[in-house]
């Protein structure tokens, strides 16, 4: 009897991902995450979702200011069996704090989404609140708006608002900061 491709899946622990990484196991190209314990592929990003990227940790840095790093596309080692690589995280300090170990925890993740957005509204959103990472953003594209994710629990986040161009939204770990959310959208 043949096995089924259940029977054949074979879960990764984050060490073990770091070091076939490490090895050059995967093509410098290969655009992988690593989400409880399974690699998945990350769509290839075009200009539009660069740009939007760009824009948006541009509003983060302005709001953030010194003593944060506003990390773009680099990997949140977040538990034994995950290292997801979201479009953005605020993190506390300076880059080479992180010289020797990526960062375990964020203030704030920012996913910006077209073809990602079932995975970054489940998948990604449970991933995050489990995790303890306080607020979550997801620029949802296809729907012009700012889904703000807030109060951790381990099955996700309690609170959930939506925001369009017009509003503004004032970061937890930066309250006297607002972004106007048009100037995140494109």
């Amino acid at each position: 009897m043949p096995a089924t491709a259940s029977e054949v899946t074979y879960r990764w622990s984050r060490e073990a991902y770091d070091r076939a990484i490490e090895a050059g196991v995967f093509d410098p190209d290969d655009r992988l995450e690593l989400i409880e314990g399974q690699l998945l592929a990350v769509t290839p990003q075009g200009s539009r979702h660069a740009a939007i990227v760009d824009q948006a940790g541009e509003m983060l840095r302005r709001a953030f200011g010194g003593g944060f790093r506003i990390r773009v596309q680099s990997p949140l080692a977040v538990g034994d069996d995950s290292e997801p690589e979201p479009d953005l995280a605020v993190v506390r300090g300076r880059a080479l704090d992180y010289l020797d170990a990526h960062p375990t925890s964020a203030l704030l993740v920012v996913e910006v989404s077209d073809e990602s957005l079932r995975r970054d509204r489940t998948l990604k959103q449970r991933l995050y609140a489990g995790h303890g990472i306080p607020e979550y953003w997801v620029l949802a594209l296809p729907d012009a708006c700012l889904e703000v994710y807030r109060d951790a629990a381990a099955s996700g986040y309690r609170s959930v608002a939506t925001l369009r161009a017009g509003d503004r939204i004032a970061p937890l770990a930066c309250p006297g900061t607002a972004i106007a959310v048009g100037d995140l959208l494109p």
